[in-house]
């Protein structure tokens, strides 16, 4: 599940889970406390990933860069909801994309802000912090309330406790029905 590229092995902080299912490929780092769930590929063959602290990418998401122009950066205490696409973009810390959304290349996301489930960001995208965006091509839909930004990273941290679990051994393969 974690495999080296070209000489390049990915860097996963001790303290991180990855569920089995989930590839990380090449030049990928993963801060400490994050989490990798079932069936996400990351891919660090083209350019950096980098993942922050406190971080957690959910079941099915896809990570990668695909041109050779820069790295696919992700913040601390950010929250890439089920099934995220996310290409060569800057994801800034206390973020949540919902689940479904594609964020496409050279897009920054600024601190404190959401992108709703199902959501587009076309190349190049700017989302202002503290915003909340949706559709497809995503726009600006109101400010976020102090309550919503907080709870960005109450959800980060909800993902720590649920990692901690599956590592101290409540996760375990049933081999019998």
């Amino acid at each position: 599940m974690i495999y080296a590229y070209i000489g390049t092995r990915p860097a996963v902080d001790p303290t991180c889970f990855v569920a089995p299912g989930a590839r990380i490929i090449g030049d990928v780092h993963v801060g400490a406390d994050s989490s990798v769930w079932f069936n996400t590929v990351i891919r660090g063959d083209v350019q950096p990933v980098r993942i922050g602290q406190f971080t957690n990418i959910q079941d099915g998401c896809i990570l990668h860069v695909a041109t050779h122009d820069g790295p696919l950066d992700i913040g601390d205490y950010v929250t890439l909801g089920h099934g995220v696409i996310a290409q060569g973009s800057q994801i800034r810390s206390h973020v949540l994309v919902g689940m479904g959304a594609v964020i496409l290349d050279y897009c920054t996301i600024e601190e404190h802000s959401v992108v709703a489930a199902g959501s587009v960001l076309v190349e190049g995208t700017h989302v202002p912090s503290g915003v909340l965006v949706a559709g497809a091509p995503a726009r600006t839909k109101r400010d976020l309330t102090e309550a919503e930004k907080e709870a960005i990273r109450t959800l980060a941290m909800q993902y720590v406790g649920l990692k901690n679990q599956y590592l101290q051994g409540g996760f375990a393969e049933v081999t019998e029905t």
